[in-house]
């Protein structure tokens, strides 16, 4: 399977606890730009359970680097889930971006100053805060954002204690 093909190139770090969100940022990285190799990979990534024992290895990885980092283990697991959804749509997002450069003569990839141009155009009594905020609904490289929302969902976890489940039968 090409998925477990592409993960056998991650490279893991040794767990370190002191530099856990940074491990986990560069195993993601690395996992984001080997899908972003093979357009459409993301959307098989998106519809199986890792069981080739490549992609075990680098869930194995991530998994030890986010208890080293003190995440408790449901909240590590849960942590993982989002992560590895958000990689996915990132690239598939990504690739179909690509794919609709390749068609200029369509109307899918506008740049920066023409989206500008469309928000601050806007009815100001309906979209008052688009058209104000409209530089910074389109500011940041695919990139950037991906860092960002990592960094939202890693910094969100020392947060977290362990909740109950609806329906587990445990109090809080």
């Amino acid at each position: 399977m090409l998925i477990g093909r592409l993960c056998s190139e991650v490279v893991l770090p040794e767990p370190d606890p002191a530099e856990w969100r940074e491990q986990i940022l560069d195993v993601y990285a690395q996992i984001r730009d080997q899908y972003l190799k093979y357009p459409g990979v993301s959307r098989a990534a998106l519809g199986v359970v890792p069981t080739n024992l490549s992609t075990l290895r680098v869930k194995e990885g991530l998994l030890a680097i986010l208890l080293a980092g003190g995440i408790e283990p449901r909240n590590a697991a849960w942590a993982l889930d989002a992560l590895s959804l958000y990689v996915s749509a990132y690239t598939l997002e990504q690739s179909l971006v690509r794919q609709r450069r390749r068609h200029p003569d369509q109307e899918w990839d506008l740049g920066r100053e023409e989206l500008i141009h469309r928000f601050t155009a806007l009815p100001t009594d309906t979209f008052p805060q688009t058209r104000r905020y409209a530089a910074e609904l389109t500011s940041g490289t695919g990139h950037d954002r991906f860092d960002f929302t990592l960094g939202l969902i890693m910094d969100n976890l020392t947060r977290l204690q362990p909740r109950r489940l609806k329906g587990s039968g445990r109090s809080s």
